[in-house]
């Protein structure tokens, strides 16, 4: 078992900037691809950003030229540092990890999730 560590949450102001991490702590071979999700009041949780083994990003459209996604391999942490925040995005974000738990065996882990509140 994997449990996946979230920080970074809070309250901020629009237009201001927060960086959440997610640290996967444990004994496995590797991880392979990592995102993070936001689920709003009342909404689906949908999938924010995503980062594969190799360093290539992918982006929701709410979240283009705004959030980035990066990894430390070493420190087996996904980052996303979120600027020019705006009220829509208040949501519970949520990191996921595919992780290769050794060579033939992957399973994919969660969070559990940091508040984050954007005020206008």
């Amino acid at each position: 078992q994997v449990h996946l560590v979230e920080s970074g949450g809070g309250l901020v102001q629009a237009g201001g900037s927060l960086r959440l991490s997610c640290a996967a702590p444990g004994n496995f071979f590797r991880i392979n691809a990592m995102y993070w999700y936001r689920q709003a009041p009342g909404k689906q949780r949908e999938l924010v950003a995503t980062i594969d083994t190799g360093g290539s990003t992918n982006y929701a459209d709410s979240a283009k030229d705004r959030f980035t996604i990066s990894r430390d391999n070493a420190k087996n942490t996904v980052y996303l540092q979120m600027n020019s925040l705006k009220p829509e995005d208040t949501a519970v974000y949520y990191c996921k990890a595919d992780v290769q738990l050794n060579s033939i065996l992957s399973q994919t882990f969660w969070g559990q999730g940091t508040q984050v509140t954007v005020s206008s």
